[in-house]
């Protein structure tokens, strides 16, 4: 197995006949950067590792780990959330890949395999990176113990409606607990 340069990698000058390794460790100048185009309050620890491998005689396999520690604010009370990142990354670069029309009048049928993409005559690592980071980021990051407060609004003189009240059997309940009161008040 040979080791990679630093990114980017142009495919058609790689042997295709062995596997390439690599590893992108980012300084802490990067990771802000980083940290700054994906909304995060800081990012460290960021490890891109892997390896390039032929897959037949023009088609290429990435396989790789993503390991990162990310600082977001948390969606109810914007106090820091830190949360690890650990995830295993697949692509697969395809030089036959089916072109996408750009027409809105066709319908196009997307690949079942979402990791498949059209091989490019330069891969930048980075890239791949920072676009994995972005997509196993927390989408509602919540401090510890942060929930959401019920607010209630309603007319003066109407009982205000609760997210309980709005659940499908919430209706059958109250009809329950009115009939059986009205059971207890009835004379025997």
């Amino acid at each position: 197995m040979s080791t990679l340069p630093d990114s980017p990698v142009r495919l058609g000058t790689l042997r295709s006949a062995s596997t390439h390794g690599f590893e992108l460790r980012p300084d802490a100048e990067t990771c802000a950067r980083i940290a700054q185009d994906l909304g995060l309050l800081g990012l460290r620890k960021l490890r891109f590792a892997g390896q390039l491998i032929p897959d037949g005689k023009t088609d290429w396999r990435l396989e790789a780990q993503l390991g990162a520690t990310v600082t977001q604010p948390c969606v109810v009370t914007l106090e820091p959330v830190t949360t690890r990142i650990d995830v295993t990354v697949a692509r697969l670069y395809v030089a036959d890949l089916p072109e996408i029309a750009d027409s809105e009048d066709e319908e196009v049928e997307m690949p079942e395999d979402e990791s498949v993409e059209p091989l490019p005559e330069v891969l930048d690592l980075r890239a791949v990176m920072q676009e994995e980071l972005a997509l196993n980021l927390p989408l509602y990051p919540r401090a510890d113990g942060a929930e959401l407060a019920q607010s209630t609004y309603a007319e003066p003189g109407v009982e205000a409606m609760s997210d309980d009240d709005a659940k499908p059997f919430a209706g059958l309940a109250e009809l329950r607990k009115r009939l059986e009161t009205k059971g207890e008040n009835d004379p025997d």
